[in-house]
């Protein structure tokens, strides 16, 4: 039996892997606290074996004004919270990073991530979570492990953000590029899976959790079109606007470029790619009653 509390209350992510952790353990106890203001002082860390920390400002907003905030959140209030679950005593400390921590695509130039590839944020949301990575190596210890996730792009059913976006698109769109990419995705039930495995095997260090198998835009339009019965005309005629318009519009690189971790670097000892990408996306068409 674990005890794990999540610092993020409310959290798609927190509560989407509390949810899915009961139904695979009934005998964990997950309770989660809110991280406005002080209230995360409040709760008694010395009962909890894991602090699972998804609490942050998502990657949302590029507005300069709102750069203080993301450091004030993503690193100084994840270090805070780390250096109170030690002194109190919890043994793994596991952190929501991020992929962007490497960089974000600027361009359509294909990129594959690699161990060897060095982190180099090109925004302060990556900055941001990497300053809150250098601080937790800090307090890390033989009785206070540190756990580590810079996964991809996260989706399932009921999310917000850009996934849920495409999938509409693709149902409204008479027309879209064939320009065919490969990315890193991460469906919320092979998270879950590899939080789960992270506490039982007490894990500690930098991990890289993805699906099995990479995503391509056009086949990810190709399938919520034909899911809500729509025609979508896929032509490489307007492959040449894509090209243009990386240059000048920025989520025109987040959706069509080539952007993934080598696969080597998402495999573990144990299995927790449980959710097929074909499965995934059924799964995300019929929460949207496409």
């Amino acid at each position: 039996m674990k005890r794990i509390l999540v610092t993020g209350a409310g959290s798609y992510v927190g509560e989407s892997v509390r949810r899915y952790i009961l139904a695979k353990e009934p005998s964990y106890q997950i309770d989660a606290v809110d991280t406005m203001g002080d209230n995360w002082k409040k709760a008694d860390y010395s009962q909890y074996d894991v602090v699972f920390h998804v609490a942050g400002i998502a990657h949302v907003n590029a507005d300069p004004k709102m750069e203080p905030l993301y450091y004030k959140v993503n690193r100084d209030l994840t270090i805070e919270v780390a250096k109170h679950a030690k002194a109190a005593g919890v043994k793994q400390f596991i952190f929501m990073s991020s992929q962007i921590v490497f960089h974000e695509s600027q361009s359509l130039k294909a990129e594959v991530l690699t161990r060897e590839t060095k982190p180099s944020p090109n925004g302060f949301y990556g900055d941001s979570k990497l300053q809150a990575e250098n601080g937790l190596h800090e307090l890390e210890s033989e009785d206070f492990k540190v756990c580590i996730l810079r996964p991809c792009m996260i989706y399932g059913p009921n999310a917000k953000g850009n996934f849920p976006r495409l999938a509409k698109l693709a149902t409204k769109t008479p027309i879209f590029p064939a320009w065919h990419n490969k990315r890193s995705m991460l469906y919320i039930d092979n998270l879950a899976e590899f939080v789960l495995q992270a506490i039982k095997r007490e894990l500690a260090g930098t991990f890289y959790p993805q699906n099995r198998e990479l995503a391509d835009t056009v086949e990810i339009i190709r399938f919520f079109a034909k899911a809500a019965g729509h025609k979508v005309w896929i032509t490489k005629l307007l492959n040449p606007f894509v090209w243009l318009g990386s240059f000048m519009l920025q989520p025109i690189n987040k959706m069509f470029a080539t952007y993934y971790y080598d696969p080597e670097m998402s495999k573990m000892e144990f299995d927790y790619q449980l959710v097929s990408f074909e499965e995934s996306l059924q799964r995300v068409s019929d929460s949207l009653k496409l």
